[in-house]
């Protein structure tokens, strides 16, 4: 039943991202390659799927509890899933891909495992952007689920839960609503889509950066006011800082002549945007995202270590990001890059890191 579900789940958001009318924008060439095109219709299948959980919640409250209360048999089935799709992308891929041939003896495994095709499309679908809606949206579900089985077996949901609820929501709902940042990412102009990616998209994300409202649903103590006061706290000065630096760098990709906190961005090299957030540190959008997980963590109080996995895997996987990204661009840009970190000296945490 589990897979079934899965399945109708991916189906709907697919056909929904085929036929669903949303701006049609170009993204990053790759190379020489041909400039992809994609459809921006991911914030429609949000505010859709908002709605239908509405009136589940309304009318059929055991139904939008499904998810957590079958979570082990959904999990299984998303991994298998994962794994078959994966398999799928390395066939097609290796059949009807041209590309540079990896080498050493395990290129087949890494074929599988980092990928074949860069930017592969079914029905005109990119399957790369388009695996950020199930893995979002289905976040979006086990949050909706665990909430509503607090509401059914307590009849209310405490001040945690509903923190948490409105904190991951305007997380969510951003980036859907600035979808379009995504198409100058690393990912979706450089990784090659495999396994890597599919199960981050379709496992990881969904059932594991969603263990604090799982946890929250046994967890009925009081919420202090100075808890609550640094929760909002933390959520706010993480917000604006990765939803900032993430906008300003957009529309500086967008119009290198964007005003930036009300002056003309200011460039290294031309090419290096040091204006705002970007002059301040180099991955500050990290430290931002960072906060932002922290905040809804710390509604669980201590009731549980599980739920702080999330921001400690959030923080390694943010150092090894940054410490990646300074490698490429450095080899990139060069002596232009040193020129940009002597005025950005920090990368996440200013005069720590």
């Amino acid at each position: 039943m589990a897979g079934v579900i899965l399945l109708c789940f991916v189906g709907v958001l697919f056909a929904g991202s085929r036929w669903l009318p949303g701006r049609v924008v170009r993204g990053a060439a790759a190379g020489s390659g041909p400039v992809p095109v994609y459809r921006l219709n991911g914030l429609a299948l949000f505010v859709l799927t908002v709605g239908v959980c509405v009136l589940l919640w309304w009318r059929a409250p055991q139904a939008l509890a499904y998810p957590v209360r079958h979570l082990r048999d959904l999990f299984v089935a998303a991994n298998v899933f994962a794994f078959a799709l994966a398999g799928i992308l390395w066939v097609r891929g290796r059949h009807h891909q041209p590309v540079r041939p990896r080498p050493g003896p395990w290129a087949a495994v890494k074929d599988y495992f980092f990928g074949v095709e860069l930017n592969p499309r079914w029905g005109g679908v990119d399957l790369k952007l388009f695996s950020y809606r199930p893995s979002l949206i289905g976040l979006l579900l086990i949050n909706f689920s665990a909430a509503c089985v607090q509401y059914v077996e307590h009849g209310s949901l405490t001040p945690r839960m509903a923190l948490y609820q409105v904190f991951f929501f305007v997380y969510l709902a951003n980036y859907f609503q600035f979808e379009g940042g995504m198409l100058h990412t690393w990912d979706l102009t450089s990784e090659r889509f495999g396994w890597m990616l599919v199960w981050g998209d379709y496992v990881l994300v969904p059932f594991f950066y969603g263990l604090p409202g799982l946890v929250l649903v046994d967890v009925h103590q009081p919420l202090p006011l100075w808890l609550g006061a640094l929760c909002c706290l933390l959520f706010v000065l993480g917000f604006w800082l990765f939803r900032g630096a993430n906008d300003q760098k957009h529309r500086f990709k967008q119009d290198a002549r964007a005003t930036i906190w009300g002056r003309p961005a200011e460039t290294v090299g031309g090419r290096l945007l040091v204006s705002g957030f970007w002059g301040i540190g180099r991955k500050l959008n990290y430290t931002g995202e960072l906060l932002v997980y922290v905040s809804w963590t710390l509604l669980c109080g201590a009731h549980s270590p599980l739920p702080y996995t999330v921001p400690a895997f959030l923080l390694v996987l943010f150092v090894h990001r940054a410490h990646r990204d300074d490698r490429r661009c450095r080899a990139k840009y060069g002596a232009v890059w040193s020129q940009y970190c002597e005025r950005a000296r920090f990368r996440m945490f200013p005069y720590v890191y």
